[in-house]
């Protein structure tokens, strides 16, 4: 078995940061009208700037694969070349096409020249972490030598006013059951666009930061809780998820079947208590001291979540001081399953590691309430 090293991490980010104000410039008004929700839902998440695959006029200017591919081109130097890749593990929530897999059509957009092991990880948060963990695998059982992971999302094609503009055209039906409506626009104004890589390999690098892995868990939750974050189907009033292939072809846009929605109400009950649960299970099992981590690297879909999550560890014995954690959200917006590759990335090149420190990364996700967590030793 080898030692893994994440020796290298690169962020793409498309176009330039957009603010609040620009938002609906971007992604349109629905039905040319201006959000009631959104100052509020903005107010709560405190994001401030965020980055889309789109144009002014709500055109796309790149597609998922090509932000991943951007990101791993960034790996690429004198000490690594393209044609040196072994296996490419990607993960993403919101991939350009059903089929072929997301790994497949980056593998396609990066121009190798030769044929490579490839796997895609899908799902939501996680699925960036699914994606890493692939390739901690196999290069510590010595399958490869090297891996390139990498988590990304573009969320932006997905929350253009044409998608909405059907459910705007009745307004009595939407003052009739506005929570329907909530559900729809909430993640408008919560999600962005970007993706990250991580170079793994079996050797840490002579020169510059090498984060060995340590360990990658995972927990999953749906044992006990229903679908709080869903697409491709709906809810019904048992708490399980009709799918789409269940609905007839002309229902798909009147009831937004494909649209992206959140339970609230579940996320705010569940959320935090759980993730606090999951990662207090990592520090017993691998008998951590909470005062030994140096740095705090936690996703979150929203600042609103920030304090919370912070009390809900210390409540479980994991009590980081508040210099300790790390966040950029409030700057590139929530970009689900490329979230955590982007933080490390800003926080390996940010001079502020010392050789020996222990970096604690920790993503949830709502979907079905799955957790996942890993420890880092700065080399």
């Amino acid at each position: 078995m080898y030692d893994v090293f994440i020796t290298k991490a690169s962020t793409y980010l498309p176009n330039n940061p957009v603010s609040n104000d620009e938002m609906e410039t971007y992604l349109g008004l629905i039905n040319d009208a201006p959000s009631k929700a959104k100052s509020l839902i903005l107010r709560n998440n405190k994001i401030t700037t965020r980055y889309y695959a789109l144009d002014k006029e709500g055109n796309p200017t790149h597609t998922n694969a090509q932000l991943t591919a951007k990101a791993v081109e960034g790996l690429f130097d004198e000490n690594f070349k393209k044609e040196d890749m072994k296996l490419l593990s990607v993960g993403t929530t919101s991939p350009d096409q059903m089929q072929p897999s997301h790994a497949s059509m980056v593998h396609g957009e990066l121009n190798i020249g030769k044929s490579i092991e490839i796997n895609t990880a899908t799902g939501l948060c996680n699925s960036g972490m699914n994606a890493l963990n692939y390739g901690f695998l196999s290069v510590k059982a010595g399958v490869n030598e090297n891996a390139v992971c990498a988590g990304s999302e573009r969320m932006s094609a997905w929350m253009t006013a044409d998608k909405f503009n059907h459910e705007a055209e009745n307004l009595k039906a939407l003052e009739e059951r506005p929570i329907v409506a909530f559900k729809r626009e909430f993640l408008r104004w919560m999600l962005s666009d970007g993706a990250g890589s991580f170079l793994l390999q079996n050797k840490p690098r002579e020169n510059g930061i090498s984060l060995r892995i340590d360990f990658i868990d995972f927990y999953s939750y749906a044992h006990e809780i229903e679908a709080c974050m869903y697409a491709g189907c709906d809810k019904q009033e048992d708490g399980s998820l009709k799918s789409w292939a269940d609905y007839p072809s002309d229902e798909w846009l009147k009831q937004s079947i494909f649209a992206i929605k959140q339970d609230t109400k579940i996320l705010d009950k569940y959320i935090l208590v759980k993730g606090a649960e999951s990662l207090r299970s990592s520090f017993d099992k691998h008998n951590l001291d909470p005062e030994k981590i140096d740095h705090v690297l936690a996703h979150i879909s929203s600042g609103y979540f920030k304090d919370g999550l912070k009390e809900e560890f210390a409540k479980k014995g994991m009590d980081f001081p508040a210099e300790k954690w790390f966040y950029n959200l409030s700057e590139v917006g929530n970009i689900g399953a490329g979230s955590i590759f982007i933080a490390l990335e800003e926080l390996m090149n940010s001079g502020k590691l010392k050789k020996g420190e222990q970096v604690l990364l920790c993503v949830p996700e709502s979907g079905r309430f799955a957790y996942s967590c890993a420890l880092l030793t700065v080399c």
